[in-house]
């Protein structure tokens, strides 16, 4: 300090300040501070003692800054201010960062705090208080780097940490804990210590064991354990429990948590492969890469029929004859070398010489390494397995009943015929077998004898074979036969051959019968060059021998084919014309011969295809009542039929609605039933409504269809006998059953009265219909010569030509109006 400014400093320290040995005690007071400090004389502002900190900070000796001005050390435009308003008396206090300029003009950032001092002289003084940030901000950045090595420490162990404090206060944990628990969102993104315990504590199994087990840790800070956790989600967690040290005083505590759910199904698979290598059936031997023994199982032990300690040590090759000439030994080497494994089926031996087939597997096995170090060998007895395929290949090409080819070697063989035909241009023959009437059979005696005769007809039909022809069993009782290098005539020879065999009486369990077979026979390559159509026309020959009387044979012709296409053609345009109502009912008025008026009406169905035409019903009819569609179809024709004599009931037209029923609807189980909830759903009266049934109806199941026409009648419902005459007529049925009319053929009514026999039988259908209190009908009527004979014979009503061909209903209507209603009442019920 030079004696000028020391002249100075003296001068301002008077009396009202403090003197010399009280800034000498401040400068000591100074000097210890870590941190930059000066003082500043609140009067003029200059500074009057700096420590050594703040030297080094500005870079310039503490002589060179006392009594300088503060105003010359600031560098920015708020400290001017601030010092402005010192020296105005408006501030006392400043806390802020800002910047200081060094002696070589840099800038240091710096956290400045200005406080005033009041002396006990009335002085006053500022205290300025420097931070160097810079420092700071590189201490604070070494600090969060360490955090963050400390986070990636953390978060890169592989296993779940959480950290907490004595009192349980969490004070951090890693991503891995947050996966192994499972933690939810809302614990992740919020401090919820107590959100956190709770989640934990209803994850696992048993939480009131748990809690007790982390209550005790708790209250035990240098406790350190290891856990095994049971999660609600299965898995299984090992907790690791330290204490955590801070100058060897424990400050908290860190739990580690390790997912262990695989290793223990690691440890239990090892188990496992343990018990299986002990218990398995199969001989494993386990050797070096030389191919000498390591160890042996039981089974293998077995195999050999040598100790364990006989066989340790020996060649593999000792045991089991890998080498072969297809493929030696070096070569199943180098397959284990370059693929890892190698697989074959060889011919061992016991010790006892008895021979078996086996599978033998080699297997290589890595080490962690990845390089190889031992061959686990598999030796597996093949003997039933062997057996078994030999047996599942006998039922998969035989049939299980009669031991014959079944469809899969029939196709093969057929396939071969085939290629064998067409190299060599020859010829051979199929012929698809049916047993007449086998049914009966069946349904008479069971079906454990039906499959007897099954097998002795199996046995006939090979016995009429040759060596290299072929029996097939298809089903049932079809057969399909094979014939070899064969022509016409030789597939008639066997044709006949097969008839006359069968023809032979069969007895069995002393009971004798006969049979009858239908044969078809298609030859190739004039009736098919494919095994389907062989097949499928070889079956349309045998259909049309059942079609035309059964008991015999009969070549293919390929005209066969074309009824066939062309009524499952119908069959399918029938279903379609249902769906799209293409049907239509037309209705053929019922006249009364006394009085001319109409009485009833019979609905006829009626049908025009958009490709086929008009359809007759005669070319329609046989073919739904041959696949079952009548019964859907019938179905429609009664409900339509009720449906419009309801509509002319309400118009004031009452007259009898006739409809045709089939025997295959009749026997439905729920024809009653059906018919019954049509009627009720209906305004048309049930004695409005009459049933016409076929002959053949009557004579099937007696008792039942007794029971079902009385449930008819006592629904009101009338019932009449169609075509009575042409089938199986009986007195006794008509004596039974609680029929209310019969109708006479139109074949008996076509040729009278010039034919003596038809008009003989129409008279006695009359005569007896009426001794029975049955009215009559007659039908076909064309000609008045026939009406007036009808109505001299007694008949009571008739249908036909002569009055209307079948109309539809608005014409129906027309003819009501042209002919009138007949006023007579409602035919009496039948008197027994």
């Amino acid at each position: 300090m030079t004696p000028a400014h020391d002249d100075q400093h003296h001068a301002r320290l008077d009396p009202r300040s403090c003197d010399l040995s009280c800034i000498s005690t401040w400068q000591s007071l100074l000097d210890g501070l870590n941190e930059a400090v000066w003082i500043v004389d609140a009067r003029d502002l200059c500074l009057v003692a700096i420590n050594r900190a703040a030297e080094e900070l500005l870079g310039v000796d503490r002589a060179s800054l006392l009594g300088v001005s503060v105003m010359d050390l600031a560098s920015v435009p708020e400290d001017f201010l601030f010092w402005e308003g010192v020296a105005s008396g408006r501030e006392t206090s400043l806390l802020s960062e800002t910047w200081l300029r060094r002696a070589d003009d840099s800038l240091a950032a710096v956290l400045r705090r200005v406080s005033r001092i009041d002396c006990i002289h009335g002085n006053m003084f500022f205290v300025v208080s420097v931070s160097d940030l810079d420092e700071r901000r590189a201490v604070e950045g070494e600090l969060e780097k360490l955090v963050a090595e400390l986070r990636a420490t953390l978060e890169s162990s592989a296993d779940g940490i959480l950290v907490a404090d004595l009192d349980g206060k969490i004070r951090g944990f890693n991503q891995r804990f947050a996966e192994a628990w499972e933690l939810p969102e809302g614990l992740l993104t919020e401090r919820n210590d107590a959100g956190v315990y709770r989640w934990m504590r209803d994850a696992v199994l048993n939480p009131t064991e748990y809690a007790a087990r982390v209550e005790a840790i708790e209250n035990n800070p240098l406790l350190e354990s290891t856990d095994l956790l049971m999660l609600r989600n299965g898995q299984v967690l090992e907790r690791v429990t330290l204490p955590q040290y801070a100058r060897g005083h424990p400050i908290g505590r860190v739990y580690s948590f390790r997912n262990i759910t695989q290793r223990l199904v690691d440890e239990k698979s090892l188990k496992r492969a343990a018990r299986v290598f002990e218990a398995s059936l199969d001989a494993i031997f386990v050797t070096d890469l030389d191919l000498g023994i390591l160890t042996v199982n039981p089974a293998c032990e077995r195999m050999t029929g040598l100790h364990a300690g006989e066989i340790v040590g020996q060649s593999l090759t000792r045991f089991l004859s890998l080498g072969s000439d297809d493929q030696p030994e070096h070569s199943i080497l180098d397959t284990l070398d370059r693929d890892g494994l190698w697989q074959g089926e060889i011919h061992q031996h016991r010790r006892d010489g008895e021979g078996f087939p086996c599978l033998v597997s080699l297997v290589r096995v890595l080490d962690a390494d990845g390089r190889p170090f031992q061959f686990v060998v598999f030796v597996k007895d093949l003997s039933e397995a062997v057996a078994a395929r030999e047996r599942i290949e006998e039922l998969a090409y035989s049939d299980a009943l009669t031991g014959l080819p079944n469809r899969v070697r029939l196709t093969e063989r057929i396939e071969f015929a085939i290629k064998m035909a067409r190299r060599g241009r020859s010829g051979f023959a199929v012929l698809f077998l049916d047993l007449d009437r086998f049914k009966q059979i069946n349904d008479s005696l069971g079906h454990l004898f039906g499959d007897r005769v099954l097998i002795e007809v199996a046995h006939r039909i090979k016995g009429c074979l040759r060596q290299v022809d072929t029996t097939a069993r298809l089903g049932g009782d079809e057969f399909v036969l094979l014939l070899h290098q064969t022509d016409v005539l030789g597939a008639e020879q066997t044709a006949r051959r097969l008839m006359e065999v069968m023809s032979r009486p069969f007895e069995i369990d002393g009971m004798k019968f006969s049979l009858a077979l239908s044969i078809g026979i298609a030859l190739y390559p004039q009736d098919g060059e494919t095994l389907d159509d062989l097949i499928k026309n070889a079956d349309s020959a045998m259909y049309h021998v059942k079609e035309r009387g059964r008991g015999d044979f009969r070549f293919y012709q390929s005209q066969m084919n074309v009824g066939l296409l062309s009524r499952m053609k119908i069959d399918h345009a029938m279903r379609e014309a249902l769906e799209e109502q293409r049907f239509r009912l037309f209705y053929q008025p019922q006249i009364d011969l006394y009085s001319g008026r109409l009485v009833g009406a019979e609905a006829l169905v009626r049908w025009t295809d958009p490709s086929l035409g008009v359809m007759a019903p005669s070319d329609f009819i046989s073919i739904a009542e041959e696949t079952g569609f009548i019964v859907t179809l019938g179905g429609w024709v009664l409900r339509e039929a009720i449906r419009q004599g309801e509509l002319w009931q309400i118009q004031g037209i009452d007259l009898t609605m006739s409809v045709n029923v089939s025997a295959a609807q009749f026997h439905q189980l729920n024809f009653v039933e059906s018919l019954a909830q049509w009627l009720t759903a209906s305004r048309l009266p049930a004695s409005r409504l009459e049933l016409e049934l076929t002959e053949s109806i009557l004579i099937q199941n007696v008792d039942e269809t007794l029971i079902r026409l009385d449930a008819l009648v006592d629904l009101g419902v009338r019932l009449a006998i169609d075509d009575f005459g042409t089938g199986y007529s009986s007195l006794a049925y008509l004596k039974r059953f609680p029929i209310h009319k019969l109708k006479i053929d139109r074949s008996f009514v076509q040729d009278i009265p010039d034919d003596e026999s038809d008009a003989a039988i129409s008279t006695a259908i009359i005569n007896l219909a009426h001794s029975l209190n049955l009215k009559v009908i007659a039908e076909g009527v064309e000609n008045d010569i026939q009406r007036r004979f009808l109505l001299d014979a007694g008949c009571d009503e008739f249908q036909g030509y002569l009055c209307s061909p079948p109309v539809d209903p608005d014409s129906f209507v027309q003819l009501v109006g042209a002919l009138g209603l007949s006023d007579a009442p409602d035919p009496s019920p039948r008197i027994l």
